[in-house]
């Protein structure tokens, strides 16, 4: 791959998922207001797979807009409730909310990925992960949060799988990079076909 291949996110989680595939990047964080966008799709009733990949294209497309000769990356992830999405907690009070209406029920993880290049969307893909969650005591889901909210603040939904947060669940089925947020195996099928030295 002889462009620039540039990720529009601030995650960790997703730099490392790159940087371990050994896919040469950089990182440019977008500025976008993701509340205020998901607050206007909500009201013109989209659907929580839309509001992901409108998301995700809305970060590629700011930072393409900078970097006209690269190829740039958007991510999102939106966690589906039975068509209502939950976002990031704001507070453990919040976290705690959310976890409670979740435990016993199903709910859907749905990570977005576009590519720009070229100020054009030229790749898309939301990856989809089904998750019921167990049984849990109000007392489990309050010590939960206590312990792991420097954590989980920073996820949907108010839990990482890849730390204790696989406790609270019975059932996933599903893609494990979807869960952290990226449809890798996707997403390098499309850069492998563009060009990805392999080394």
């Amino acid at each position: 791959m002889t462009v620039p291949f540039i990720l529009a996110s601030g995650s960790s989680t997703r730099a490392d998922l790159l940087r371990r595939a050994r896919v040469p990047f950089e990182v440019v964080v977008p500025r976008v207001d993701e509340d205020q966008v998901r607050r206007s799709l909500e009201a013109e009733a989209a659907k929580p797979r839309d509001i992901a990949d409108a998301l995700a294209e809305l970060k590629a497309r700011r930072i393409a807009d900078k970097h006209p000769g690269a190829m740039v990356l958007g991510c999102d992830q939106v966690l589906d409730l039975e068509g209502r999405v939950l976002s990031k907690p704001g507070s453990p009070e919040e976290a705690v909310a959310q976890l409670t209406e979740m435990q016993g029920r199903r709910h859907q993880l749905l990570s977005a990925a576009v590519i720009y290049e070229n100020g054009q969307p030229v790749w898309r893909h939301v990856g989809q992960v089904r998750l019921r969650m167990r049984e849990l005591s109000p007392g489990f889901i309050e010590s939960y949060v206590a312990r792991n909210w420097d954590s989980v603040r920073h996820s949907v939904g108010a839990y990482k799988l890849e730390e204790e947060g696989v406790r609270l669940f019975s059932a996933i089925e599903g893609d494990l990079f979807n869960v952290l947020g990226m449809p890798l195996i996707e997403l390098l099928n499309y850069l492998i076909l563009k060009g990805l030295e392999e080394t």
